[in-house]
């Protein structure tokens, strides 16, 4: 084996106190551990498998934070935002951006990679030759989203929110309550087919609309349903399903849940709030629209679910991570991505990690 590079990856902590998730279970680890990989998790106490167990796997244990000084060709995987320190990142780091779709954060971001010569190796842009994404929450994100929509419906949400298994929120789900008419938009993708089924399990048949369905919107048959989910990957500016004005029209619909959760982008579909809502308010009360209506937009929704969540996405991303330090397409893909972002930005970047 003379010769042969090996990978070195670090997981780091989330420093995001409700985010509980894991991008590499302990199982899967075990599976790189064993294939060569060099695999460093940092210790959490919130994540939700425990440390020890990924010690078990063949892991490095290392402090929180350790990857800030670890070596420069290291890669380092997360899920949610980094920490505003360093200011300059110089390693390759594997997390959800989100700096792609103008958000207000984005030339910040992309600027920190840029003053010290990393790269974003974003996971919404991890796809295969079909565009198609190779590993996704969208599932659980589907799923947690249209749950908290019923139970808020229903009079039955509390805050603030826990994390739970499945079988927990099936149980809450299928406490004595009317089926209500719910509207699932995207209801074809991963995060669609979730809200479907969360809705199934309430005793609920929603509407499912797609592509084809919102190609000449019917907005009043929007409002003539109890809940909106809003499961659209928007890839491009599109015509917005509601606004202020359209929502002081005559309505049923009282609960929206957006779990696309676009917000500061232009390819927001539901331009009728500017901030997301949170654990511990997860319902915020839209005002000027005449009738009450909640909504719900929950950036990390799938991490109220970590386990399950955690362990069908591990299993898709895991696979990927054999070819990383060769840069396999789905990799060249993602780097090709951040510079050329950047480069619209003016943020020219060296050839970082190529």
């Amino acid at each position: 084996m003379t010769g042969q590079v090996t990978t070195r990856i670090t997981v780091r902590h989330e420093t995001r106190p409700t985010e509980r998730r894991a991008p590499i279970s302990p199982r899967d680890a075990a599976a790189l551990v064993g294939q060569g990989i060099t695999l460093t998790v940092e210790r959490s106490p919130q994540r939700v498998f425990a440390d020890e167990d990924y010690a078990a796997a063949g892991c490095v244990l290392a402090p929180a934070g350790s990857w800030r000084d670890a070596p420069a060709d290291e890669f380092v995987i997360g899920l949610k935002e980094l920490p505003g320190e360093p200011e300059a990142l110089r390693h390759r780091h594997i997390y959800f951006g989100h700096a792609y779709k103008g958000q207000r954060h984005a030339r910040a971001l992309l600027r920190r990679f840029a003053e010290g010569g990393g790269a974003l190796l974003d996971l919404e842009y991890l796809v295969d030759a079909r565009g198609r994404r190779v590993a996704a929450f969208g599932y659980w994100a589907g799923y947690a989203g249209a749950a908290l929509a019923v139970l808020r419906s229903r009079g039955h949400l509390t805050a603030p929110l826990k994390p739970g298994t499945k079988d927990e929120l099936d149980r809450a789900l299928r406490r004595d309550g009317e089926p209500l008419r719910a509207l699932v938009i995207g209801a074809l993708g991963r995060c669609g087919r979730g809200a479907c089924d969360a809705l199934a399990a309430s005793g609920t048949e929603p509407t499912r609309w797609d592509i084809e369905e919102t190609r000449t919107l019917d907005v009043p048959a929007i409002l003539e349903h109890d809940l909106l989910v809003n499961a659209v990957l928007a890839t491009g500016p599109a015509t917005p399903f509601l606004t202020g004005e359209t929502l002081r029209r005559p309505r049923r619909l009282s609960v929206i849940s957006d779990v696309t959760c676009d917000v500061g982008s232009p390819f927001h579909t539901l331009p009728i709030y500017d901030e997301v809502t949170t654990w511990t308010e997860p319902v915020r009360g839209l005002g000027d629209t005449g009738a009450p209506l909640d909504l719900i937009a929950i950036d990390n929704l799938p991490s109220l679910l970590p386990r399950e969540a955690s362990l069908d996405f591990s299993a898709q991303l895991a696979p990927h991570l054999r070819s990383l330090e060769g840069m396999s397409p789905v990799w060249r893909n993602c780097l090709d991505t951040f510079r050329e972002t950047s480069a619209n930005f003016g943020l020219l970047q060296e050839d970082n990690h190529a």
